[in-house]
């Protein structure tokens, strides 16, 4: 089941640096949200707080609260691992693990996890996670083979099948595009439309056209200057944000006319 995270009042730092500040969002299970803005606004350091990514960065902390389905994944006696086994993350470039065949790649959470599987347990696992992530049909007869010998589109969503082999209920993607072919791109684009389907799905990306296609709702956020922190400028409906903005800075973003 695919869950909703409320955030609150959530401040995001390095150190003593403030990257983040008080963001307080609501984001939908079963929808596609995502996160647009400049460079440097803080759109990734945020995102990789929803699974406590970002604490794994040294001298890295949050203030505030993230709420999956109410629990808050920051309190005193949840286990960050927990967490990002719940909430899987899909980076910007492919990263299967070179050495791994294609069948390992997929299982490789899993076993991380010290889950013990049966052979026929694990194939059924691997073609459910590729046939998830579009790919089945393309490397069902070279499972075998190292996913580092697939291209850069098969590889994304290799990795797409790996986070969904754990069976998360929420995707992060931290603009898994930008290093792909328009062709490849499209692949994923329509794999995030489906994803939403089984999974909360939440987006970076700085390709605006990308963000009016594939999400439900946009956030914007933006940075005053060099050395304050991000912010959260608006969120709404994606049709709203792209055609119908509140704030002035978001129709100057979303139109080109910033910078």
């Amino acid at each position: 089941m695919s869950k909703r995270i409320d955030v609150k009042d959530l401040n995001v730092y390095y150190s003593k640096f403030l990257a983040v500040e008080d963001v307080n969002i609501n984001i939908e299970a079963r929808s596609v949200t995502a996160f647009i803005g400049p460079s440097g606004c803080g759109k990734s350091t945020f995102l990789r707080t929803l699974n406590r990514m970002h604490e794994v960065i040294p001298g890295a902390r949050v203030e505030g609260e993230v709420l999956l389905d109410g629990d808050n994944l920051y309190a005193d006696a949840v286990d960050p691992v927990t967490v990002r086994g719940q909430i899987g993350m899909v980076f910007q470039r492919p990263n299967p693990f070179p050495t791994m065949s294609i069948r390992d790649n997929v299982l490789a959470g899993v076993k991380l996890n010290n889950k013990r599987m049966s052979r026929s347990d694990g194939d059924d696992l691997v073609e459910r996670s590729l046939r998830g992530a579009n790919l089945w049909n393309e490397v069902k007869d070279r499972l075998g083979r190292p996913g580092s010998g697939l291209s850069g589109g098969q590889q994304q969503r290799l990795c797409i099948a790996r986070a969904i082999a754990v069976s998360p209920q929420v995707i992060l993607m931290d603009e898994p595009c930008s290093a792909l072919d328009p062709i490849s791109t499209l692949a994923i684009e329509d794999l995030i439309n489906e994803l939403k389907a089984d999974y909360t799905v939440v987006i970076v990306t700085h390709n605006m056209q990308q963000a009016a296609r594939v999400s439900d709702k946009t956030a914007f956020f933006n940075i005053a200057g060099t050395g304050k922190p991000g912010k959260l400028i608006e969120y709404g409906d994606t049709t709203t944000i792209f055609n119908k903005p509140a704030q002035k800075a978001t129709e100057d973003y979303v139109s080109g006319r910033f910078g």
